[in-house]
């Protein structure tokens, strides 16, 4: 469907509301109501932009919020050339993650979204996409020879996704992001090595 200009600023706003339901202490799962609350929408406005109801909306969001993860972290995400670059890619990290504390507007989604058909490509491509510039990073750092050179960059790429989403887990449930630091931290330090 090809929208005007006033109609992309319009399924936007619907998509940023429904992205603030989730990041709020709203309880139980988001409604198409609750959405019309938040945005001043009609039920017709929401299924003129999201025919497919709350799941077509769901998604939308799923994959705004997980174009966030990555832009959240540029410029260092996609610079990772130095160890000050890897510093700088870490410190944002856990900023944007403090920043958000305990409610992972990614998170929640998830949870909502759960087995919703094109949920799992959103996430597989997130991964994907957050692995791939980490083990850029890792085989920059080789080629500079500041890595060993036989360290399998994919595998670290991986466990450094690992670890920090079992770090934002951690933080969901106690509202601190040592863990989160904890891991990048060693993570880096076994780069160096």
């Amino acid at each position: 469907m090809a929208l005007t200009t006033k109609g992309r600023a319009t399924r936007q706003r619907i998509i940023d509301g429904a992205s603030i339901y989730l990041r709020s202490d709203a309880p139980g799962d988001m409604t198409l109501d609750d959405v019309r609350a938040i945005t001043g929408t009609s039920k017709g406005q929401l299924f003129h932009y999201f025919p497919g109801g709350k799941e077509e909306l769901l998604l939308a969001v799923a994959r705004f919020e997980a174009d966030k993860v990555i832009t959240d972290q540029q410029p260092h995400l996609g610079a990772l050339t130095s160890w000050a670059a890897w510093e700088r890619w870490r410190d944002a990290v856990v900023a944007r993650y403090r920043a958000e504390g305990a409610s992972c507007p990614l998170g929640s989604l998830m949870n909502q979204v759960g087995a919703t058909p094109g949920a799992a490509e959103v996430v597989t491509s997130l991964l994907g996409q957050w692995q791939g510039h980490i083990r850029c990073g890792i085989t920059t750092m080789q080629a500079k020879g500041a890595v060993d050179p036989a360290l399998d960059a994919d595998r670290t790429a991986a466990a450094f996704i690992a670890g920090i989403q079992g770090g934002v887990q951690m933080l969901r449930s106690t509202g601190s992001t040592a863990h989160l630091e904890a891991v990048m931290d060693l993570l880096i330090e076994h780069l160096r090595r």
